[in-house]
């Protein structure tokens, strides 16, 4: 079965080359960017400008194809790729939450982007901390390598 998915808009960012971007939106603290909604999809924002922050749902389109083995930014040990948020997947899909500052008719204006400059965007939803945010988690390897962060940029490892 093949699934096709249109964009609904796109991400507007700073950052033009995926060397040096912030690798979550953790690590992008404070920088604005905008969401540019195709005009057709404007009724769907209707009452978004209520929540704090977003889903942004998009494709991955300067992924350089799909590797089931990757070596995560946080990490110097090979991991698979469904234990990462690496670009390299199957479904080149990304999935950021973003500050949302305000809606200017079809324009979100958002903060904390990680997201590369003209992304192609898939979808919407809003953030609902009773939805969202489960109480007992766990992070896998990424405990360990917490305590020994290297740097919350990207590199060229994905291109």
């Amino acid at each position: 079965m093949d699934i096709l998915y249109h964009p609904i808009g796109t991400v507007h960012s700073p950052f033009r080359d995926i060397a040096g971007m912030p690798i979550q939106p953790t690590a992008a603290e404070g920088i604005a960017g905008r969401i540019e909604l195709s005009p057709e999809y404007r009724e769907g924002l209707k009452d978004v400008d209520g929540f704090s922050h977003i889903i942004v749902i998009y494709h991955l389109h300067r992924a350089a194809g799909a590797v089931l083995t990757v070596t995560p930014f946080l990490d110097s040990r090979p991991r698979g790729v469904f234990a990462t948020r690496a670009p390299t997947r199957p479904n080149p899909i990304g999935l950021s939450v973003l500050k949302l500052l305000r809606v200017e008719g079809s324009v979100l204006h958002v903060e904390n982007v990680d997201i590369l400059d003209g992304t192609p965007v898939l979808d919407l939803k809003p953030y609902v901390p009773e939805f969202d945010h489960p109480e007992e988690i766990r992070t896998g390897w990424l405990e360990k390598a917490r305590k020994k962060v290297r740097s919350k940029r990207s590199d060229d490892r994905f291109r």
